[in-house]
């Protein structure tokens, strides 16, 4: 309620204005983002959920990877310290997994 109330304030709402852009939003939907929800839904069912948790951390890292290889955005110092602290926030969630098993 607090992200729909502070968009309304603060943002303006830009709606797709042709087909081809609501046919993009849904090919997302059918496509990359739909498969990644479906996949989360097997893991969360099936799966070590202290796993899926831990390799999520690894979405942003990914992300950006895949932004700076694809010229969409510059490396940068910033970027370098967003990167370390996310992979420390894996390596916190996944301790557990990792001195248990080789304890």
């Amino acid at each position: 309620m607090l992200s729909a109330l502070s968009h309304g304030l603060i943002e303006a709402t830009v709606w797709p204005d042709t087909v081809t852009q609501w046919l993009a939003i849904a090919a997302l939907g059918v496509g990359p983002v739909g498969a990644a929800f479906y996949a989360w839904d097997i893991g969360m069912k099936r799966g070590d959920i202290r796993v899926l948790g831990a390799a999520s951390y690894a979405t942003p890292l990914l992300s950006t990877a895949f932004l700076i290889l694809a010229g969409f955005a510059k490396p940068s110092a910033g970027i370098a310290i967003a990167a370390v602290l996310i992979a420390g926030g894996g390596l916190i969630a996944a301790r557990d997994m990792v001195w248990k098993k080789s304890a």
